[in-house]
């Protein structure tokens, strides 16, 4: 599969070894493929990444092989790498890697990782979000289209909150809009305002999104899935590739593109020169720190006025005051 190579990254050494191991063979995508995009994108994925918590997907033997996600950093961490102890539901910890420079994200791409799961949070306070996330995920039936109608219904209805997001593709059929914030809120505080702003996109666009968690009463609407806000919930990266056989990548997007677009325009081939030509899109979010008081006193008044109470956590995650059970409906009819 070749010899290990040196790649000079940003005056840095680190060592590809297998750079002719076929990652995508669809396509005929190499290791040294993937490490050459890494590189070519640099700026903008390490943006994403920036002194945060991270996990990593990996594919040591390609996307038609096994993967796994590495949470706890591994053996053989350079020095140079920092690291951040984080705590999950459980109430257990681990330390995970923080890229602060470029040659972190191409040491992961040659363990095999092709995608990026940054928390929302940073190295110096990893109980305080400094990131909103609204994952808008299409179910059977519906596709990347009316995640872009969605989108522009989100778009609007942040404008009314004095907020602004920025939009990117996952890589797959959906849609991420990221919001950044004041790092002084906590993981329940922006779970709960994706759950109100998901109820209000609901009441706007009607049968056409939902928050409903059970997958059997979600129908052929757009999941507003407020749990990616929950402790130790993640999202691919900016600029991360997807384990898809077209090598597609999670593309920020200027807004007015969106209904133009589709996921496939953006992968492996592709995505460096589009960086080349319009760089990072989202670079503009680190000069801006938006509040979510807005959004938490509306929670508060649909669980007053609007009668509607805390929905489930993962099953991972601890009970909370309020929640339902963590029953399908289906099951719980029966029983």
């Amino acid at each position: 599969m070749g010899s290990a190579v040196e790649l000079d990254v940003a005056g840095r050494s680190v060592r590809l070894s297998n750079p002719d191991k076929v990652y995508y063979p669809e396509r005929g995508f190499t290791k040294m493929d993937v490490a050459q995009y890494y590189l070519a994108v640099a700026d903008g994925v390490l943006r994403g990444l920036r002194d945060r918590p991270t996990t990593l997907q990996r594919f040591p033997d390609g996307v038609e092989g096994e993967f796994f996600y590495q949470k706890r950093a591994p053996k053989g961490l350079p020095e140079w790498l920092p690291t951040a102890r984080i705590s999950f539901p459980s109430g257990r910890s681990a330390d995970e890697i923080c890229p602060t420079e470029p040659a972190a994200v191409l040491w992961a791409a040659n363990l095999g990782c092709l995608t990026f799961h940054p928390w929302p949070v940073r190295r110096s306070d990893t109980d305080h979000l400094d990131e909103l996330r609204i994952d808008l995920d299409p179910q059977p039936g519906t596709d990347f289209h009316d995640a872009v109608r969605a989108a522009h219904e989100l778009r609007a209805l942040l404008e009314e909150f004095g907020l602004r997001g920025w939009p990117k593709t996952s890589g797959g059929r959906g849609l991420h809009v990221y919001v950044p914030l004041e790092p002084r809120w906590t993981f329940t505080d922006g779970r709960h305002a994706v759950i109100a702003l998901g109820r209000v996109l609901e009441q706007r666009l009607p049968g056409r999104v939902t928050t409903a968690w059970w997958k059997e009463e979600r129908g052929e609407r757009i999941f507003v899935d407020y749990n990616q806000m929950a402790r130790d919930r993640t999202i691919a990266s900016a600029y991360s590739l997807r384990a898809r056989p077209r090598a597609t990548a999670s593309a920020p997007l200027r807004w007015e593109e969106l209904d133009d677009a589709a996921p496939e325009d953006f992968d492996l081939r592709t995505l460096p020169a589009r960086f080349a030509e319009v760089g990072d899109l989202q670079a503009e979010m680190d000069d801006q720190a938006f509040r979510l008081d807005g959004l938490l006193e509306l929670y508060e008044r649909q669980l007053r006025d609007e009668g509607l109470g805390e929905l489930p956590y993962p099953p991972d995650h601890p009970k909370a005051a309020g929640e339902p059970r963590r029953v399908q409906p289906s099951r719980a009819r029966k029983s």
